[in-house]
């Protein structure tokens, strides 16, 4: 028997504060008229975490019509101020209170979040990803208490490369994380952080994991327009498209490895995507 379809719609690092206005009312254009059946948000809804930036995040992801689940981003946590960063660090997401770290259940479909951003880390910058022990816990337990034959998506920030070829440590005990995940036969994780899209099949001791990024739709961006990703699942699997308002082709959207983070090139040997729409310099932020 075939299973119908699902679309979702993969967003990430909006950055509110340095919105791209013009693709933020194009991407409601098209969740207006498509519907898509969820929509996944990867982090960094902000750019500095201030008040006026959380409450334009939350008012436009108040205003989707579909389910949506939403993980935090690093830039998300209180940048100015340390004690609420401690405290309280998600007081600012009060508004979308109920979407933050969802899991939302569809038909044959579960997406399970994953935590990846701390409040502070022994190494810096703080800015990288961090998978705890306890995070790990609670998104394995999501799922395995899942319903038998139910198929997953795992939505997290950061990616999980624990380290780049020049050695460079990237998301701490990623490595691991992504081993267990394989054990669970997920369909991918969703992921954002570094402002290009990527499709990677990463290998793991436990066997293969997809990992698959969404770009930004800020006007910070890296080498790619700003876009974001139309997953479509059905029993043969995800099929990917980088969705974006200059209507590149996909492949020329996509980086071929996760880079350090999300500023544009600075080394001949940082990977870009074909289109190589790298910016000269880095956009002010006030």
């Amino acid at each position: 028997m075939t299973t119908p379809s699902i679309v979702l719609f993969h967003l990430s690092d909006i950055h509110f504060g340095l919105e791209d206005e013009a693709a933020l009312a194009w991407v409601e254009r098209c969740i207006v008229e498509e519907k898509p059946a969820a929509i996944c948000i990867t982090g960094d809804l902000t750019m500095r975490a201030r008040h006026r930036e959380f409450a334009a995040a939350c008012s436009w992801i108040s205003s989707l019509g579909p389910p949506v689940t939403v993980e935090v981003g690093n830039h998300d946590m209180p940048y100015f101020n340390l004690l609420e960063r401690f405290v309280a660090p998600y007081r600012r997401f009060r508004a979308i209170e109920a979407l933050l770290e969802k899991q939302i259940d569809l038909p044959g479909l579960a997406i399970v979040p994953l935590k990846t951003v701390a409040r502070a880390q022994w190494r810096f910058p703080w800015s990288n990803g961090w998978v705890t022990r306890a995070a790990l816990t609670e998104t394995l337990a999501a799922l395995d208490a899942l319903p038998k034959g139910t198929r997953a998506l795992v939505t997290a920030h950061h990616p999980l490369t624990e380290r780049d070829p020049r050695g460079k440590r990237l998301t701490i005990n990623g490595g691991a994380a992504m081993a267990e995940l394989a054990k669970r036969d997920i369909l991918a994780i969703l992921t954002g952080h570094v402002h290009d899209a990527f499709d990677l099949d990463q290998p793991t001791p436990s066997g293969r994991l997809r990992m698959i990024g969404a770009g930004t739709l800020s006007k910070r961006i890296r080498s790619s327009p700003a876009s974001f990703n139309e997953l479509t699942i059905t029993d043969a699997g995800i099929a990917v498209t980088v969705r974006n308002v200059e209507a590149v082709p996909t492949r020329a959207m996509q980086i071929g490895r996760v880079p350090e983070n999300a500023l544009p090139p600075r080394q001949p040997a940082d990977p870009v995507a074909p289109v190589a729409t790298v910016p000269e310099h880095d956009p002010p932020v006030h």
